[in-house]
């Protein structure tokens, strides 16, 4: 006697293991958490925002530093008198004002036609010369 044994036939499952491309993207997940700080450079500023608010009424008077579209530097430390005067020896003049009022806010007016190396290369030259931060003076936004 021949017995016949049936066997029965499997499906075939036609989905997609994704286990492995979970473990796979929570992988390069923590390695671009870890490395994102890493690429970020540059001086650490505090930029206003396009419509910002205006100075507090009680706060000290800013140093002021403005930078011409040809490159020239100027500074104004309140006497109304405003003249060319070379980067040294305006940091030389904000280290001697912070030296004496250290949270003298400290503004740079900038010319839309500067470089921004230029205006990059003077706000990190203020940083280094003891001021805490360093802000940018903008125009409001024109309203139609």
């Amino acid at each position: 006697m021949i017995i016949k044994t049936m066997k029965k036939k499997r499906r075939l499952v036609a989905e997609i293991n994704v286990v492995p491309y979970i473990d796979v993207m929570l992988v390069l997940l923590i390695v671009f958490m870890v490395t994102a700080p890493l690429l970020m450079q540059g001086v650490k500023v505090e930029l206003p925002s396009a419509p910002s608010a205006p100075l507090d009424k009680n706060s000290k008077d800013p140093l002021i530093v403005s930078i011409k579209s040809d490159g020239s530097f100027y500074i104004d430390l309140g006497n109304g008198k405003n003249k060319k005067e070379t980067l040294e020896s305006i940091l030389v003049k904000v280290k001697k004002v912070l030296s004496q009022q250290p949270k003298t806010p400290v503004l740079v007016w900038g010319d839309k036609k500067v470089n921004y190396g230029s205006v990059v290369e003077l706000m990190s030259s203020l940083q280094n010369a003891g001021a805490p931060s360093v802000g940018l003076v903008t125009e409001p936004p024109i309203r139609n």
